[in-house]
């Protein structure tokens, strides 16, 4: 079965150099495209996309405010933002309106299928000049719009095996990944992350990744 993406972005250029691209892909299938955040809200109830492929600055409704609806409206379907900006200041709205990923157009070809196929299994995509924008914001200030110890009292919520779970989160691994270091089925894994993000009041992975690894338990 094919992924199937839609891709949301004001420039027709943009839009036919990433058609042409990922119409060579056998496992992909383009099924539309948008040229502002209404538009691909409009179409996502016919389509039943399975990954959008999302660009920020639009003519009226912006990707972040797009990607919020989306992901509330239909958070089985996944969102990568692929835009220029890697600043903070575009990254983190982004995160927090729970893009599965964010990528820059600066990207190769070959990586983005990849990441369109990694976000498709349940894998945060980070491009590394984005990851180290948060990693760095991080040390500076929290990154999320809530009091320390509002996170820390969620964190405690969490049962031992999902704090577990969480850690591979923030480690970019896969259910399924996860599912073999654990010696679980698949089916359990995806059952911890809707309970991890259900208890920490989220809507992606991706930031339950940014918390993790805020709180020091990637790499523990």
């Amino acid at each position: 079965m094919s992924i199937k993406v839609l891709i949301v972005d004001d420039h027709a250029i943009v839009i036919r150099g990433l058609q042409y691209y990922l119409m060579t892909q056998p496992d992909i299938e383009v099924v539309g495209e948008a040229t502002s955040g209404q538009s691909a809200i409009d179409q996502i109830e016919a389509l039943q996309p399975d990954v959008v492929l999302m660009d920020l600055l639009m003519p009226g409704m912006t990707g972040i405010e797009a990607t919020q609806q989306i992901r509330i409206k239909h958070p089985n379907i996944k969102v990568i933002v692929l835009t220029s900006f890697s600043d903070h200041d575009h990254v983190l709205p982004a995160i927090q309106a729970g893009a599965n990923g964010y990528l820059l157009k600066d990207i190769q070809p070959d990586e983005l299928a990849q990441a369109i196929r990694g976000v498709y299994q349940g894998q945060a995509q980070l491009h590394p000049r984005v990851t180290e924008q948060l990693m760095s914001h991080l040390v500076e200030k929290p990154a999320a719009p809530v009091q320390e110890d509002e996170v820390d009292c969620n964190l405690d919520v969490l049962t031992p095996r999902e704090k577990e779970v969480l850690e591979w989160i923030a480690l970019g691994k896969s259910n399924k990944e996860i599912a073999a270091a654990f010696h679980i089925t698949e089916k359990t894994v995806k059952t911890h992350v809707s309970n991890i993000l259900s208890k920490l009041g989220l809507t992606a992975r991706t930031q339950a990744a940014i918390i993790a690894i805020k709180h020091g338990l990637a790499g523990q």
